[in-house]
Order: structure tokens, then sequence, then C-alpha cells
């Protein structure tokens, strides 16, 4: 009879520990609102914003960059610088790149300010890079071959995203889904080759997508898997630690000072995604736990616009870069 009462409280008890997961894992209840839109990025007359995937923020932790398609869909044949600065009330501040990128995709700023991006495709002797700017603009190293798409130690096939560590090592998520790779390539601070890990599959340690990266106070890797619908976290030897699907379909991935984890779901769907609404889930490092949800803007699930990209200031106002519809940056801040 004891065992018997021990094994039934073992159960109940479960189930009351499981329950915050479960109703974070398909959104039922959904996670509370704080934010709203606030008017925001104001371009020089006569630019526009083209495809704008990727958002963030500057060492001050106020001033925010955007890697944009140079007005429309694309950055070739064009000469419109598409790295552009902004401030925290969204005024333009400078741009540079002009001439140098085919699609702009992923973008980081380093501790010291250094500008970091990836070029997802490659055409007329350009993209499949990822390259370092210092603040003013001017290039200060170049991983990969441009123009020249490959898997070897020093070519990419349509990089994603970079991010730094503390010590200066340098992650690249390359791979953009169909036939282009499928994996971490890891580089010391001036660009040597380190290692790489990952494949093609679904299995712990590989990639559908690794459209994302981001790293925590304890320097684990975070990658958005985002055909896999996941998040997967990474020693930086590229020993996988754990999977997260709570957070949705990820696009975008971006961790604060604080821990706070902040990933743009800009592509569920009812049949690639059940359950999963599009938006912004927020929530901490720590606990994997989704504490806010910004929904995406529209009535229809299958349409409905969030950014590709994300980031969050010092102050905690959120931003997402879109590529489709809007084509634009916005700005959340939390209600009064």
């Amino acid at each position: 009879m004891r065992n018997s009462f021990r094994t039934t409280f073992t159960v109940i008890a479960a189930m009351f520990v499981m329950v915050p997961l479960l109703a974070n894992a398909a959104d039922a209840p959904n996670p509370p609102n704080p934010y709203r839109e606030d008017g925001w990025a104001k371009l020089p007359d006569g630019r526009k914003w083209g495809a704008t995937g990727a958002v963030d923020i500057d060492s001050d932790g106020r001033s925010v960059w955007v890697f944009e398609r140079c007005g429309g869909g694309t950055c070739a044949g064009s000469n419109v610088p598409p790295i552009v600065k902004l401030d925290q009330a969204g005024n333009y501040l400078k741009s540079f790149g002009a001439g140098m990128f085919v699609f702009p995709h992923g973008i980081h700023v380093d501790r010291d300010g250094n500008v970091w991006v990836t070029d997802a495709q490659g055409k007329d002797g350009k993209g499949h890079t990822a390259v370092k700017f210092s603040p003013e603009g001017k290039v200060l190293l170049t991983l990969g071959k441009a123009g020249v798409a490959g898997a070897g130690e020093d070519t990419f096939n349509q990089p994603s995203d970079v991010v730094t560590a503390a010590n200066g090592d340098i992650f690249v998520a390359d791979g953009h889904g169909g036939e282009s790779n499928a994996r971490i390539v890891k580089f010391s601070k001036d660009g040597k080759f380190i290692k790489t890990w990952g494949k093609k599959g679904s299995g712990p340690g590989e990639f559908d997508t690794p459209h994302g990266l981001a790293l925590d106070s304890k320097g684990r890797l975070f990658v958005a898997d985002r055909s896999n619908n996941r998040v997967q976290i990474f020693d930086q030897d590229g020993k996988f630690l754990e999977e997260w699907k709570q957070f949705g379909r990820p696009s975008g991935i971006f961790i604060d000072a604080n821990d706070t984890l902040y990933v743009a779901d800009h592509a569920s769907t009812p049949k690639n995604n059940p359950g999963f609404k599009r938006g912004v889930r927020i929530g901490s490092v720590r606990d994997g736990l989704v504490k806010v949800f910004v929904p995406g803007l529209g009535a229809e699930a299958e349409t409905q616009i969030v950014g590709e990209g994300v980031a969050a200031d010092a102050a905690g106002n959120v931003y997402w870069a879109e590529t489709a519809a809007g084509m634009t940056v916005r700005k959340f801040i939390k209600k009064q």
C-alpha cells in the first residue's frame, strides 16, 4: 500500500512539473505580450529598406545595426551600402559596404564594436563569405573565398550567420537549406580554421538550415536550427548539450547580457509546426521557459508578418528585421 501511494504521488508531481513546459510548447495558453510597436527607422530621403533579415545592437547597448538587401531582394548589381547604423530613436547615422555583397544575411557586433556580416549567396565573384568590418567600415578580415561555394576549411556554401566568443573565437553557421551546407565552422580570432561539426539531418548535432547563432554568459552556443523546428545548444567544442522546441521555428536568435533569450519565428505554419503561431518568443537560457510572446502582425496564421532577425537593446526594447511584406525594421517597447 505504501509503495502504491508513493508511485501515485510521484506521477502526480511529475505532471505538475511538466505543465509549464507543455503550455509553452504549443502556446496554450499564450504567454503575455507586454510590448507595443513604436514608430521607428528614419532613412535618408530617397532611400527605402530592402529585405532586412539581420539586426544587432552596437557595443554601446543602444545603437542599432541593420544588414539589408540594398532596397530590394538582393544587392547584386547595386551600389547601395547595405550595412546601416541608426540611433535608438531610429535616426540614420551611417552606412557602408556598397558593391561588396550579393545576399546580405547575418550580422553580429562584437565586444569591440566591430561589425561582422555573412553573404549567403554567390555571384560575379562575390558572396559565400563572412566579413569583419571596423565600426567605420574598414574591412579587417574575410573568411571564405568570394564567389566560391564549398565545404572545405576555407570555403562556405550560403553562410547564414556569424558570432564571436569572449576569447575572440569565431563561429559561422554555414548553410541555408537546399543543397547548401549544414554545419558550424569554428575559427580562431585571426581567422585560422579550428574545426567543423554537423551535417544535414534531424538528429542531435545535425542541421537543416542553421539560420542564426548566439552565445550565452556561460559560452554555450545556441543555433537556430530552423527547418528542424528547434534551438540546439552546444559547448564551444561542438559537443551537443540539448535541444529546445518550445521557441517555435527559429529564424533569428539573440541573447542579452542578462541571459534573456529572444527567438524570432517568422515561418511556422499549421503544416510545418503544428500548434505554434508566428512571433517573437522571449524567455531565459537558464530554464528554457517561454515567458513572453510578441505575436506576428496580421490575422492569417500563414501570412503573418514577423522579422527573421531579432535583437534587444540594453533598455529592453525589441527590434525585428523583416525580409518580406513590409521589408523594414520595427521597434517594440514596453507598454506603459
